[in-house]
C-alpha cells in the first residue's frame, strides 16, 4: 500500500483554477521531489496535503485513509508534517525550547505511530546541537531553516514536506542541508521535498515531479525530466529555430 495516494487533486479561487487534476503517489521510504516554474502550483498542493488549504475536488489517502477533510493538527498528530519557506520559529525562545514546543503540542501521545526522536537526536540530525541555547532570532537563514525542519522532526512525522529548505543558501550551506535530509531519510522517514535548487534535489530524490500551470507535467525518474521537451520547454521556453542567413 502506497504511504501516500493524491488522486485528481483540484483547487480553484474564484473560477482560477490553481491546481487541476493532480495524481501521484508516494511510496514508504521514499524521497520524491517536486519541481515547477514559479507560479506552478506548488505550495497550493504542499498546503492542499497538509490541510492548510481546502481542496475543491479530489482524494488525498494517506496510509489508506482519506485525510481529505482533515484539519492540519489531526494530520500533524498522524504524521503528515509541513515545513514552511519562510521559516517560522518562535524568535523569542531558544532553540531547545523551539524543538520542546513541536513535541508538546505536535505529538498525539496515545496513538503516535512510533516513538519520537529525543531533543538531542533532533538537534543533532539538523546540526544545532551547538546552538540549542541560542533565541531563534540570532541564528543565520541557515539555522533557521533547519530550526524549521527540527521543530517538525518534533512531531514524529511518518511523511514530511519540505519546502525550499535550500532557498537562499550558498554552496556550503547546501551541503549541509543535503547531509541532513539524507539523516532524517535514514531514520525511516519518507520525504516529499520541493526546491528550486534541482542540482542538489536530484542528488537525494529517487522520482520526480513536475508542476507547470497547476498540471501534472511529468512524473518518473529523474534521468527521462531531464530529456522530456515538455520538461525542457517549462523551465527554459521554446526555443525557436535559427533563421535562415541571407548571402
Amino acid at each position: 500500500m502506497d504511504l501516500l495516494s493524491v488522486q485528481g487533486l483540484t483547487k480553484k479561487y474564484s473560477g482560477v483554477t490553481a491546481l487541476s487534476d493532480v495524481s501521484f503517489t508516494l511510496s514508504e521510504g521514499e524521497i520524491l521531489g517536486l519541481i515547477g516554474p514559479n507560479g506552478a502550483g506548488k505550495s497550493t498542493l504542499f498546503g492542499l496535503l497538509s490541510g492548510m488549504i481546502l481542496r475543491t475536488s479530489g482524494q488525498i489517502l494517506y496510509r489508506g485513509v482519506d485525510l481529505s477533510r482533515w484539519p492540519p493538527h489531526r494530520r500533524c498528530h498522524e504524521g503528515l508534517v509541513q515545513t514552511f519557506q519562510l521559516a517560522r520559529g518562535f524568535p523569542d525562545l531558544t532553540v531547545e525550547q523551539n524543538v520542546l514546543v513541536g513535541r508538546t503540542f505536535g505529538v498525539r501521545r496515545l496513538h503516535r505511530h512510533s516513538e519520537p526522536l529525543s531533543v538531542d537526536e533532533i538537534l543533532e540530525i539538523t546540526d544545532l546541537s551547538d546552538r540549542r541555547s541560542q533565541r531563534g532570532n540570532e541564528l543565520t537563514l541557515a539555522g533557521r531553516k533547519r530550526l524549521e525542519v527540527a521543530r517538525a522532526l518534533a512531531t514524529a512525522p511518518r511523511l514530511l514536506l519540505l519546502d525550499e529548505v535550500m532557498a537562499g543558501l550558498n554552496p556550503t550551506e547546501l551541503e549541509g542541508v543535503v547531509a541532513m535530509i539524507q539523516r532524517i531519510h535514514a531514520r525511516g522517514i519518507s520525504l516529499l521535498v520541493t526546491e528550486h535548487v534541482v542540482e542538489s534535489l536530484f542528488r537525494l530524490v529517487h522520482r520526480v515531479l513536475v508542476l507547470h500551470h497547476g498540471q501534472l507535467l511529468f512524473s518518473g525518474n529523474i534521468q527521462d525530466a531531464g530529456r522530456d521537451p515538455a520538461v525542457l520547454e517549462a523551465y527554459l521556453g521554446r526555443v525557436e529555430p535559427a533563421a535562415p542567413s541571407v548571402a
